[in-house]
């Protein structure tokens, strides 16, 4: 087993104080611990496929999640948004790793449109060991955690709070390191028993909830509109998921053999991508990569007999989007687009189109997100029933043979 990985924030020189570097050690030991326990990418593992299995549970049941969470902190999102709307914000950071990177790169546009300042997704990493000198006392600093345990993530939180920038946390575990070191926090109302899926959108609907009161109370002529279809979102999360479950699970029975997905998109549902390959990732032993829908056409991005999923929903991404899904088939890919209904520009170049309602781009990482997850789950199960299926006949043909399997 490896060691706790050092922090540069441990020891002299640090600018924490001798109680922040206690915090500091104390969660890195305890993340540590929890990575070493990760299922092996054996095809019949038993812990990835209870892992797998809880995660379909709780990815259908993610509009209530939504629901549940924003009613929970409707006043506190109210009080934070009046704290930030009075600040002469100079920038907001939003960061996190992992899923809640990818979160906060799926809030940025509206965040950005309604605080009318930057509003930065950055890896928690990066914030505190390289980012830290822009941080000031006029800067929000969002730091997003699951399990509010997420050491580099308590380290950006605690060089943020050492600078003096308004601290919250968006976490899914009240008492968390996390909680107890930001000023305001943000509680979601999430299982994870599986892989995430609920932790990472209940987030998404807080920042998207927050930057619509923000936009209110600074008169965004938008934002009272935004707010209104934002609390009609869970609805049309439910419709995706059914409408889109049939046609992913024949894809990925179609796909499941092949090794390597890919996941492409641009704006906030590259968000949505980046969580489309994580899914794939954690639930099956396969490789996954997202790529910008520019960054495809900079590289040999793409291999023959590869699939990849196109995320491009309405707006300023989908010409470049139809490009990018093109040339993947001239590479000799298979490509899936989850766009929205009424675009129909994909539909002599895809081998797949799924189709979703049509809402304001800004809140559509919501919806883009749950087809991203939905294909790493059925990808598994497709994979565990190929496992099972050969594993029997090498049972069948040992017997057959005379042989003990």
């Amino acid at each position: 087993m490896t060691s706790t990985p050092p922090s540069p924030f441990i020891g002299p020189g640090s600018p924490l104080d001798a109680r922040q570097q206690a915090v500091v050690e104390r969660v890195s030991a305890a993340e540590h611990a929890s990575i070493v326990a990760l299922p092996t990418d054996h095809p019949l593992d038993p812990k990835r496929r209870a892992r797998d299995e809880a995660t379909y549970p709780e990815l259908i049941a993610q509009p209530d999640r939504i629901r549940e969470t924003l009613a929970a902190n409707d006043q506190a999102l109210a009080e934070l948004a009046s704290v930030i709307a009075g600040m002469d914000v100079d920038r907001v950071f939003v960061t996190g790793a992992g899923d809640s990177l990818a979160v906060a790169i799926a809030a940025r546009q509206l965040l950005e449109t309604m605080l009318g300042v930057p509003c930065e997704p950055v890896q928690s990493l990066d914030l505190a060991y390289y980012l830290a000198p822009l941080v000031t006392p006029r800067s929000v600093v969002i730091a997003l955690s699951s399990s509010g345990e997420t050491t580099r993530t308590v380290e950006a939180a605690l060089i943020a709070q050492h600078a003096g920038a308004l601290t919250v946390a968006i976490t899914n575990t009240a008492g968390s390191t996390l909680d107890q070191e930001s000023e305001r926090t943000l509680l979601l109302r999430a299982t994870r028993v599986g892989w995430p899926t609920q932790s990472s959108t209940t987030a998404l609907a807080l920042l998207l909830d927050l930057g619509t009161r923000v936009g209110v109370l600074r008169h965004h002529p938008e934002a009272a509109a935004l707010g209104t279809e934002l609390a009609g979102i869970p609805d049309r999360m439910a419709e995706v998921i059914a409408a889109l479950e049939p046609q992913l699970a024949t894809i990925a029975e179609r796909e499941h053999d092949s090794g390597t997905f890919l996941f492409s998109a641009a704006g906030p549902s590259w968000g949505s991508a980046i969580i489309g390959a994580a899914k794939v990732k954690e639930c099956t032993p396969d490789r996954a990569e997202a790529i910008q829908v520019e960054e495809f056409h900079h590289y040999n991005s793409l291999k023959t007999g590869e699939p990849i999923w196109v995320i491009a929903p309405a707006g300023p991404s989908v010409p470049r989007a139809v490009h990018t899904a093109s040339e993947a088939k001239r590479f000799g890919g298979r490509v899936v687009v989850v766009t929205t209904e009424g675009v129909d520009a994909f539909d002599a170049v895809a081998d797949e189109v799924l189709t979703l309602p049509a809402v304001a781009e800004p809140l559509s990482p919501l919806l883009t997100v749950l087809p991203a997850q939905l294909t790493g789950y059925l990808l598994a199960m497709a994979q565990f029933g190929a496992a099972e299926a050969a594993e029997a006949a090498l049972v069948t043909t040992g017997a057959a043979d005379g042989r003990t399997p």
